[in-house]
């Protein structure tokens, strides 16, 4: 069997991999090449490689492994037309994502960013605002293996924790649920509101108006799902008005964000380019997932974990 990776793991990650597994002919490149692709049984891809054009040299394909969350830059029905198996490594993000976020919060909460600002100007002032995460109401926009890491950790500093999914169903470390229906009615409790929401037809510009009009005028407002979830327009139109007190940024509807982008000029907004999921142990996490779901594969079970619908996006 011929597994063809577009990426390159560290030699420490490489070797143990290719030991384990005999029996497969591995190929590592640092890009897509339609050559290697025509002769692939499994594909190992961050996701941003593989298009229309030439996903039609795989002839032999059954299995992309994505070692990403989101799979919204591939060609989506060409894959589901051959009948490609596909499974990511859904949950892998949610250590580095869950503190990347707290960080976020506490650093707000506690000023960091004004005490940055005056160390910058040698200026020794105590006139920060400084307030308490404790005893404050979370609204976590997604709460999947993410948002629910995040309720773990919020729950932990005193925060009551509000889910918001699409079914209102029940999620783990959230004390409440509501649907996207509900979601106005909830947003008025909630100081801070955090979406770790995917990309689907569901959250595409689910945010609007409305939703900011209804959210506290000191709320923190965080997106690290997708850019989709919100027009640009609208969050702009919403902290030029004042209704919201702080805008932490990890996903834009375009990236990279423009030099002359007006989020990157407003003292209340923290512009993070894509990376709170960046880490020195992402790709052990993501073969730590692959290596279980190849020994399957070989052995002809095809219940791999994280097995995605590309008809709904994850």
């Amino acid at each position: 069997m011929r597994i063809y990776f577009t990426f390159e793991p560290r030699p420490d990650l490489r070797k143990p991999l290719v030991e384990e597994f005999p029996q497969c002919d591995f190929v590592f490149e640092n890009r897509l090449s339609t050559d290697e692709l025509q002769k692939a049984d499994v594909l190992v891809t961050y996701g941003e490689d593989l298009n229309d054009a030439n996903i039609q040299y795989a002839t032999k394909l059954k299995w992309i492994f994505v070692a990403s969350a989101g799979v919204e830059k591939m060609p989506a029905q060409a894959i589901m037309d051959r009948d490609i198996l596909v499974s990511n490594v859904r949950g892998i993000h949610k250590t580095p994502m869950a503190e990347s976020i707290l960080a976020h919060i506490l650093a707000i909460k506690r000023a960091l960013p004004w005490m940055y600002e005056q160390q910058k100007k040698s200026e020794w002032s105590k006139k920060g605002k400084q307030t308490e995460l404790r005893d404050s109401t979370a609204l976590i926009l997604g709460p999947g293996a993410i948002g629910s890491e995040v309720g773990r950790l919020l729950q932990a500093f005193g925060v009551t924790t509000i889910g918001c999914n699409r079914s209102g169903n029940a999620a783990p470390y959230m004390d409440e649920m509501v649907n996207f229906t509900e979601l106005t009615e909830a947003l008025p409790k909630a100081d801070i509101v955090l979406s770790v929401l995917p990309k689907t037809p569901d959250t595409t510009h689910l945010l609007k108006d409305e939703h900011f009009n209804a959210m506290k005028n000191d709320a923190i407002f965080m997106n690290f799902g997708r850019g989709n979830l919100v027009d640009e327009k609208v969050l702009i139109r919403a902290i030029e008005a004042g209704e919201i007190g702080y805008a932490v940024l990890d996903v834009f509807e375009e990236e990279p964000l423009s030099t002359n982008n007006p989020l990157w000029s407003y003292s209340n907004v923290i512009v993070s380019p894509h990376v709170s999921s960046h880490s020195s142990r992402y790709v052990e996490r993501s073969l730590d997932i692959f290596k279980p779901s190849l020994t399957k594969w070989l052995d002809g079970d095809t219940a791999l974990e994280n097995v995605m619908d590309l008809s709904r996006g994850y």
